[in-house]
């Protein structure tokens, strides 16, 4: 990991953990749920850039979410 990592990248691992169990595609989509109906539209748009730039220190399946929140 980096030295700081962005509050949305923690928040979103955190997230992560708690979908840890299931099979990755169904955590992702798990997740972007959470993220779709919980998170501010500011935070799922840095999600997203963080992604794009190449989702540095972010879960596997965190990154498959914000992909999917960047394709609605």
């Amino acid at each position: 990991m980096s030295g700081t990592v962005p509050p949305y990248v923690r928040l979103a691992n955190e997230i992560a953990v708690q979908f840890a169990h299931r099979q990755p595609a169904d955590a992702a989509t798990a997740i972007a749920n959470h993220m779709k109906a919980a998170w501010d539209p500011r935070m799922k748009k840095a999600l997203i850039a963080h992604v794009e730039a190449g989702a540095e220190d972010l879960d596997p399946a965190a990154a498959l979410a914000a992909r999917q929140l960047a394709a609605t």
